[in-house]
């Protein structure tokens, strides 16, 4: 990379130098004789020549002078105003001199772009970690970006089967509850049907004589469960005994109880029986 800003550099300034003096042995050579105006030409080149190199010294020692560089850019401006002055006076070739009489100029201006790559190279290492910084930083983001484009696929996915599966279910609720009304009207229907009476009593009548068939509707609604430890700490009570509270409890209301309604009565007063003595001694009682 030094180079290549390098060589240009040099190139313009010995091309510079070159029309300087060739301009000043053509110029002052009819005025004076040319070995003076050689001297002026070489004078004005080397002038150039060794700020110039002084200016180069003190850059490689990490050092800079603004009295230097000032005398460097008079030597610089000086060469441009003789190629200038020189192309105002030729009247068949102004405009050729005109053409290259920015070249000491853009010499110095080469050297300055030099000068300024010097003070911000850097080595060969000092890039490749530089570079190694910058692929990782690329790769991290990378990952990062893949990571939350991931998380987001999987969000919405699970959103996708929560939302299906809350749909499903709301599904199953509403034909689970159709049905159920379905089946309660049916049941309401047969309840209020005017054969329903007739039917109940050709049926109860041979098992349950003497007693007035009733079917209610079950109701749906919270229940009051019969406390565990009363059931446990009753005491146990004999056939004669079950059969008086039956034939009671059935007998506390007119017209008489079902057994659905006694069974409900007894367990509720904190008796305790199985449901075969139960019903045993329900038949004694309705035999009787």
């Amino acid at each position: 990379m030094s180079a290549k800003t390098v060589l240009p550099a040099v190139a313009m300034t010995a091309v510079s130098m070159v029309l300087t003096l060739a301009v000043v042995m053509m110029w002052l050579g009819t005025a004076m004789p040319w070995p003076v105006a050689l001297v002026v030409g070489l004078g004005i080149d080397g002038g150039w020549l060794a700020t110039l190199a002084y200016e180069r010294r003190l850059a490689a020692q990490g050092d800079h002078s603004t009295a230097v560089t000032a005398v460097g850019w008079s030597f610089g401006l000086v060469a441009t105003g003789v190629l200038v002055a020189h192309a105002l006076t030729a009247e068949e070739t102004t405009g050729a001199w005109l053409a290259v009489a920015w070249l000491p100029v853009a010499a110095k201006a080469l050297w300055l772009v030099h000068g300024l790559w010097e003070r911000t190279a850097l080595t060969g290492e000092a890039l490749e970690a530089i570079q190694g910084i910058q692929q990782e930083a690329r790769d991290e983001a990378a990952v990062a970006r893949a990571r939350l484009r991931a998380e987001a696929s999987t969000e919405e996915t699970r959103l996708t089967a929560v939302t299906q599966a809350g749909s499903r279910v709301a599904h199953v609720q509403a034909s689970t509850a159709e049905t159920l009304s379905k089946a309660w009207s049916t049941l309401e229907s047969a309840r209020a049907g005017k054969e329903t009476g007739r039917a109940l009593t050709s049926v109860t009548t041979p098992v349950t004589p003497g007693v007035t068939p009733r079917w209610d509707l079950p109701l749906w609604g919270p229940t009051e469960p019969v406390g565990a430890l009363a059931l446990e700490n009753a005491p146990a009570l004999s056939d004669e005994a079950l059969d008086t509270l039956v034939d009671q409890i059935r007998h506390s209301e007119s017209p008489a109880l079902s057994y659905r309604e006694m069974a409900t009565r007894f367990r509720a007063g904190g008796h305790s029986a199985s449901e075969v003595r139960l019903r045993a001694a329900w038949k004694r009682v309705v035999a009787a």
